[in-house]
């Protein structure tokens, strides 16, 4: 088996959590670390040995011993980081949310598929053996014909208080941090809404501090969203159907989530059993990631670029009818 050889761009938490799964993937290597300065890049290798550490990310993109590169960089440096990796031939697997807007998305899929270099959003859910057993249920009709979808995702920042969840420069605010998760989630049982209703209370930054959407659907099914900073909410996730309903508990967009599944009675519930294994779940999707390379590929069958376009495009919509702008929205 060819040893897939990773760079991490960015060396804080999230980039932490991720090169600690890496150690779960076989045939997986971190071989190098590149952040803004020496000193994070030093302090990160103090936890996970690397033979390269760069002080900065063009460094990174220049390695020629690194075959692929995991963006774990802010919301509003994804789009320059993903760009300077593929110009540099890099592979990139770039943390969510893939951009700031559909405009910046679709610059980035055009210059891989120029490049000819793989590019792929980590929405990492959606490798998860609890998402794919769902899906599973769904598709075998299990719940009947879908009617609704039920998901809050809140939780109240205990100082000190990350710059990047407030900072409109940054990306800030529920819906691109938090919410996108319960969008994704709704897209992947109802499909494309036909009606998007939104409404959010700012922060006193502008971005939204809460946010509640409204999918709406032909057929009269629904999706209730709902994502805030300024409570504590229980996570979870609701698919109801004509013959019964799931419950995805908290939380229900990680891997530790369980399924409970309610046949016909409210009282009626039976645990699905899904398998569980060490790590913060990271793991599944670097492991796909190294398949696709293994293989050749340049667009995941996963998470296809139509499916990040369409996502962002939501996003987009969603923002516009709520009233969340950014800087970068009106950057050429």
């Amino acid at each position: 088996m060819k040893t897939i050889r990773w760079g991490i761009l960015g060396a804080g938490r999230i980039a932490r959590k991720f090169a600690s799964d890496l150690k779960l993937v076989e045939g997986a290597e971190l071989n190098a670390i590149g952040s803004r300065s020496k000193a994070s890049a030093d302090d990160f290798t103090k936890d996970f040995p690397v033979k390269y550490t760069h002080d900065s990310y063009r460094d990174l993109a220049e390695n020629a011993e690194v075959d692929v590169i995991y963006i774990a960089t802010p919301h509003n440096l994804h789009y320059e980081n993903t760009l300077l990796c593929v110009n540099h031939g890099k592979a990139v697997l770039c943390e969510k949310p893939f951009a700031m807007n559909t405009r910046q998305a679709e610059v980035m899929v055009s210059l891989a598929k120029e490049k000819k270099v793989f590019l792929m959003e980590a929405l990492w859910t959606k490798f998860h053996p609890h998402y794919l057993k769902v899906k599973e249920m769904v598709g075998q009709g299990l719940l009947g014909e879908i009617r609704s979808v039920l998901i809050n995702f809140g939780f109240k920042p205990t100082p000190p208080i990350p710059v990047r969840l407030f900072d409109p420069v940054l990306g800030g605010g529920t819906v691109m941090d938090i919410g996108i998760y319960n969008v994704f989630m709704a897209m992947s049982i109802l499909g494309t809404p036909d009606h998007i209703n939104a409404v959010m209370t700012p922060a006193s930054t502008g971005v939204d501090e809460q946010c509640a959407i409204l999918f709406r659907y032909h057929n009269g099914a629904m999706a209730q969203l709902f994502s805030t900073f300024s409570s504590n909410l229980a996570t979870e996730a609701d698919i109801c159907g004509s013959e019964g309903r799931i419950r995805l508990t908290s939380r229900f967009y990680e891997p530790s989530s369980t399924i409970e599944f309610y046949k016909e009675r409210v009282d009626s519930v039976e645990g699905i059993p899904v398998h569980k294994e060490p790590g913060f779940g990271y793991q599944y999707e670097a492991r796909h990631v190294n398949d696709c390379l293994r293989s050749g590929l340049t667009e995941s069958p996963v998470i296809p670029f139509a499916d990040t376009l369409l996502l962002m495009e939501t996003l987009d919509k969603i923002r516009a009818i709520a009233g969340i702008s950014y800087p970068l929205d009106d950057a050429n």
